[in-house]
């Protein structure tokens, strides 16, 4: 799947669940839950040693999801996390050297953004996805619409994430700057201990039916 057919799933759903987990055995319910829910985007953070066998593990057993790699901070983990099977990368920070490391192994990448210098930068590298965080605490969309106006002719489209939930999620989908939500909200790591598999399911639901009220209107 090359870049521009993940920007056009993960458009159509809009949504991103963030996801933390090192069993291999919770991530299958995981992913069922959310898949039955309605969501089929995985950001797979790197904050646990066994992430790159989970994310094989996902690739492998459920196809129908788009799993990402999270948290990448170094130029092995970009070659990791393509070997393991993980169809995009993200990172909470802009780094030069990470996006040359991408560009190497033609492993798509969304960088981290928290300033219009950072924007700047990441054209000059011809991205146009960018991921915005942490968007709750540096001001949310209002914040997000200020820095961008400088470059609204680039077409850019961002990903948020940072302390977003369901109540704050309906802000930053009413805004065509969106290309989709991401969060752990929807399976934190409070549910994921407790094996809530349900309520991961619930919560799934409930964000879509959030954005076919807010995007199919």
């Amino acid at each position: 799947m090359n870049f521009q057919e993940i920007k056009v799933q993960l458009s159509k759903k809009s949504v991103m669940a963030v996801v933390t987990v090192d069993n291999i055995d919770k991530s299958n319910y995981i992913c069922e839950s959310l898949l039955t829910g309605g969501i089929n985007a995985i950001e797979l953070t790197l904050r646990t040693k066994n992430a790159f066998n989970v994310i094989t593990n996902i690739s492998k057993n459920f196809p129908e999801i788009i799993v990402g790699a999270g948290t990448v901070l170094s130029r092995p983990q970009v070659k990791e996390a393509k070997q393991s099977g993980a169809l995009f990368g993200l990172a909470p920070g802009f780094d030069f050297e990470i996006l040359e490391e991408a560009e190497k192994f033609n492993f798509p990448f969304i960088p981290g953004i928290a300033t219009p210098s950072e924007i700047q930068s990441a054209l000059k590298y011809n991205l146009n996805l960018l991921k915005f965080f942490p968007a709750e605490f540096l001001g949310g969309i209002d914040y997000l619409k200020s820095i961008s106006a400088p470059f609204i002719q680039e077409n850019l489209k961002f990903i948020p994430l940072g302390g977003i939930d369901f109540d704050s999620a309906e802000n930053y989908l009413n805004s065509s700057l969106i290309l989709a939500i991401g969060g752990s909200w929807i399976a934190n790591n409070h549910l994921i201990e407790n094996c809530d598999w349900k309520e991961i399911e619930n919560r799934a639901n409930l964000a879509c039916q959030l954005i076919r009220k807010t995007r199919e209107n």
